[in-house]
């Protein structure tokens, strides 16, 4: 008898070329998925470099020379504007200034928000109404409110006629012209502009903690007090340190509103300067140039610095959790 040799199965073998196919599939994905995040980056970075990069490095060159603005710098001074604006005490003023708006928002701003975010977080008649009328000053035009604000200060306007219909004639001030109390004016002024903002931002915090905690919180006995201070304010933590940052790079940038409200000789003193106001003094309207580019560029820097550090020990433990949980 003829024996037959049997021949091993093909089936579930995987066809030839599988492999290599395969690898090719994978190739072709890859490269759709760079061509997807080149096309849709490349016109977001072109905007970047030509917007922000390219103007910081003209701002760093132009920093380096006497320039009065008309043809091109020849006179290198290397940093002698830098030097100068630190040996200008109206500079230091600014930088006073600025501090001062800073801290001061921070520790104003910060409660008044806080309390009012609260309290409209509760339910009661008329919460929308007024919702809108804290964020009303907010949505307005800075030019506007400088506007408004420098009529209402000014020396026998509303404010005065104010304390003085209220027998309160003492208490009438230069608001805008004592160079005592005018950044203190300034402050109270970026206040009522800003301070809807930080409510509103409170508020869509709030709207993110869970009802299940309070409520667990209300039936283990905790009062309205306790479960605002062991509760809510911990998981409203992230978007107070949010709005913190937010306040304070705006407050080392403010310009408009200082520049309408202030007068410009009491700006010319220092008492009412901030670094973005200085700049524009020193480098636009004077046509110091190159000098206007220094202090613009001190400007970012201290911004930039501000920013970093910020992020290095507040926003540290928000962005590691957002990292994190994104990997899991």
């Amino acid at each position: 008898m003829t024996s037959i040799k049997s021949t091993p199965s093909l089936a579930g073998a995987p066809p030839a070329g599988f492999g290599s196919a395969t690898r090719s599939n994978r190739a072709a994905e890859t490269r759709r998925k760079w061509y997807e995040i080149i096309g849709l980056t490349t016109p977001a970075l072109v905007v970047y470099v030509m917007f922000v990069l390219v103007p910081m490095g003209f701002a760093v060159y132009y920093s380096l020379y006497k320039w009065r603005g008309v043809g091109a710098p020849t006179n290198f001074v290397g940093f002698d504007n830098y030097v100068l604006a630190f040996q200008d005490p109206i500079f230091i003023d600014a930088l006073r200034n600025n501090a001062i708006i800073v801290v001061g928002s921070l520790l104003v701003q910060g409660p008044i928000a806080l309390g009012v975010a609260l309290l409209l977080n509760r339910r009661f008649r008329g919460r929308t109404v007024f919702r809108l009328l804290v964020f009303v000053p907010y949505v307005l035009a800075e030019v506007t409110v400088g506007i408004m604000w420098k009529l209402i200060l000014t020396d026998g306007g509303t404010m005065d006629a104010l304390f003085r219909s209220l027998g309160l004639g003492g208490l009438v001030q230069a608001w805008l012209a004592d160079l005592d109390i005018v950044i203190w004016t300034l402050l109270f002024v970026l206040t009522w502009k800003y301070v809807g903002f930080a409510i509103i931002l409170l508020l869509a915090g709030l709207s993110n903690v869970p009802h299940e905690l309070t409520e667990a919180a209300a039936i283990d006995g905790a009062g309205w007090w306790q479960i605002q201070r062991h509760v809510t304010l911990p998981l409203l933590g992230p978007t107070i340190r949010i709005w913190m940052f937010l306040s304070m790079i705006g407050s080392l940038q403010v310009f408009d509103v200082i520049w309408v409200t202030s007068v410009p000789a009491v700006r010319s003193l220092g008492a009412s300067n901030t670094m973005a106001t200085y700049m524009v003094d020193n480098g636009f309207f004077a046509r110091l140039w190159g000098y206007g580019n220094a202090v613009a560029v001190i400007l970012f820097v201290i911004s930039f610095v501000a920013a970093l550090l910020f992020q290095r020990f507040l926003l540290r433990r928000d962005i590691q959790g957002a990292i994190t949980g994104r990997a899991n």
